[in-house]
């Protein structure tokens, strides 16, 4: 019998276990994969999850192996509308770019360090079975198996917290349902080689035919993402390439990347606590990747949780107050990040003529003291 269960071996599941170690809790991660992905996924870290993996121990090795963005520029049809500095407060003054694989390698073997043993991989998680005073982690049944009747028990725990990502179904085994927040726009991405023209900033092309986001990464590449009419999921990298010069004038030299298309939407459990099962990031909340704030939203749910999880385990008669209140307040923070999605997303959408005029003066009025800083501190999350 653990103290805690993760099932969900990503950034955020991971991280949780390396803080609840630090604790002192007795954790296992269980993870379906047996092989960690090497798809690059998200790549920005913010400033309040610097200071989550400082917590945990790894602050020093993810700089190490990532860029520091210090400021972000927004243009238009060739010309700079503004920009914003992110090196105006003290502690983590710039935003981190670094592959997530790269990030989740960092982590796991901070997790290993704390606990030699406790992940646990290639392991099916079926169904949770909440028994009151603990929590039975079942089997995903064989397809022919008679579904939970008589499935095996992988492991038992006083807490079982749920981290398999927007995808999982482990919330609907406990009750817990979710509802759609907004989204439909539909992107394509990839990595190429950078040609050095834009430095260490973040570029955002609001253009007619839609938004152009470049960010830097590690090892001389560099990220590229367009908003696209409808969801490209076969699209070759010329598209992408030709769709980037046609909207920015950007001539990309050749990539080996394979560009990666993507649906946004945006959802929210009706509770990321039932009994003594427990939702954290994209498992409680799916939150566009527009803006960088899926896997940090997660991280900082995780920095919340680790301290209610061993209060509830030390105490139990308070438990149901404290992880009433991480309900409560982790989940009105992802309404509050739908929300700048939502404003991020709609910026960025094709517009023409008067409204493009409109929207270029907005950037122009929101780049300039003191809403710039203010703007800032928004999309480095430090209202969180």
């Amino acid at each position: 019998m653990r103290e805690v269960i993760v099932v969900g071996g990503g950034p955020v599941g991971i991280l949780l276990a390396c803080l609840l170690a630090e604790h002192g809790v007795d954790v296992e991660v269980l993870e379906r994969r047996t092989e960690p992905s090497m798809q690059a996924r998200a790549i920005g870290i913010h400033p309040p999850s610097m200071r989550v993996l400082r917590k945990a121990g790894v602050a020093d090795e993810v700089l190490a192996r990532a860029v520091r963005i210090e400021a972000g520029s927004v243009r238009c049809g060739g010309r700079t509308l503004g920009r914003l500095s992110f090196t105006r407060t003290a502690g983590f003054p710039f935003v981190v770019a670094l592959p997530q694989y790269e990030t989740e390698a960092v982590l796991r073997e901070r997790f290993r360090q704390l606990r030699p043993d406790g992940l646990r991989s290639g392991v099916l998680v079926g169904t949770l079975q909440d028994r009151g005073d603990y929590v039975d982690v079942l089997a995903e049944p064989a397809d022919d198996g008679p579904g939970d009747n008589g499935a095996e028990i992988l492991a038992a725990a006083r807490y079982v917290v749920v981290a398999d990502g927007a995808r999982g179904h482990l919330r609907e085994t406990v009750g817990i349902t979710s509802h759609l927040l907004g989204g439909g726009d539909t992107y394509l991405m990839a990595d190429y080689p950078d040609t050095g023209e834009h430095g260490s900033e973040a570029v955002l092309f609001f253009e007619e035919g839609g938004v152009v986001e470049s960010f830097p990464l590690p090892s001389g590449r560099r990220r590229w993402v367009a908003m696209t009419p409808t969801l490209m999921t076969d699209a070759p990298i010329d598209d992408l390439t030709a769709l980037i010069r046609a909207r920015t004038g950007v001539l990309l030299p050749p990539s080996d990347s394979a560009p990666s298309a993507f649906s946004v939407q945006q959802r929210l459990a009706t509770a990321m606590v039932r009994g003594r099962v427990v939702l954290v990031g994209d498992a409680a909340h799916e939150i566009s990747p527009i803006g960088g704030q899926g896997m940090n939203l997660g991280w900082l749910d995780a920095l919340a949780l680790a301290p209610g999880l061993k209060h509830a385990l030390a105490q139990p008669i308070e438990a149901r107050a404290t992880l009433g209140d991480y309900d409560r307040l982790r989940r009105r923070s992802a309404r509050r990040a739908a929300r700048q999605a939502g404003f991020n997303m709609a910026m960025g959408r094709p517009v023409h003529g008067l409204r493009l005029r409109l929207r270029n003066a907005l950037v122009r009025i929101l780049a300039t003291p003191p809403l710039n800083g203010l703007l800032a501190r928004a999309f480095t999350m430090r209202w969180l």
